[in-house]
């Protein structure tokens, strides 16, 4: 794709493989979710909050089939890490007819579970993913991957979207420690950028890492939310 393409909202309005905005299941939860709501700003908000807080951050779900990548997927199961759930965001905007595109950077989180240091072997995160929405005539980033009641358990400030300002994670938890610090940003894309991603992760994680796939994902995302550093 060409980097006019990626810039163009008329674009970021299609369905595409991972960012399926014309699913069935999509296009249900999105108009589900924007209820009354009716200027883009203000569906926009829905949306967010809709995705960030339905959907549990669960990072022990990450598969190898790109099925399991593609937003309606993703709604069906119930749970998603921050790349899926970016392009759930990014998916229910379409249907709404908002154009949304998806921005990808490396993170380092200095608050990462223990556990899930230990199976991936470091705390940075390669291939972070968030949304990109075009609202009043600019792309503003949004960013649905940690759920409240997680936000709650870890202390950190859940991350709110008013359609204006970028939604980014915070740099310090609610008592002062180093959160999150973004290290590479690798730029935005119509959809997910699935096989440079597996190659980093593989590069990066080896066999296990965020590739681990689990089979009971409810049981993982309540473990993940126990071991959260309190």
């Amino acid at each position: 794709m060409s980097a006019t393409d990626v810039n163009d909202p008329s674009a970021c309005l299609r369905p595409s493989r991972f960012v399926d905005s014309a699913a069935p299941e999509v296009v249900a939860f999105a108009r589900c979710a924007v209820g009354a709501a009716e200027s883009h700003v203000d569906k926009a908000q829905q949306l967010y909050v809709a995705v960030r807080d339905g959907l549990r951050y669960n990072p022990f779900i990450v598969e190898h089939d790109p099925q399991s990548f593609t937003a309606s997927h993703t709604l069906k199961s119930g749970f998603g890490f921050c790349v899926t759930k970016a392009a759930v965001l990014a998916a229910v905007a379409r249907a709404e007819g908002i154009p949304a595109r998806l921005g990808f950077a490396d993170v380092r989180n200095h608050l990462t579970t223990p556990k899930l240091q230990r199976l991936m072997g470091t705390d940075v995160f390669a291939y972070h993913g968030y949304a990109e929405l075009w609202l009043g005539d600019r792309w503003v980033k949004a960013t649905p991957a940690f759920n409240a009641s997680l936000c709650v358990r870890a202390r950190i400030r859940p991350l709110d979207f008013d359609g204006e300002n970028d939604s980014i994670y915070h740099p310090f938890d609610l008592d002062g420690r180093r959160h999150m610090e973004y290290l590479r940003h690798r730029g935005v894309f119509l959809d997910i950028p699935f096989d440079a991603m597996m190659s980093c992760f593989a590069e990066l994680y080896g066999e296990i890492g965020p590739t681990r796939t689990t089979t009971n994902a409810d049981v993982s995302a309540s473990e993940f939310e126990r071991d959260v550093t309190t």
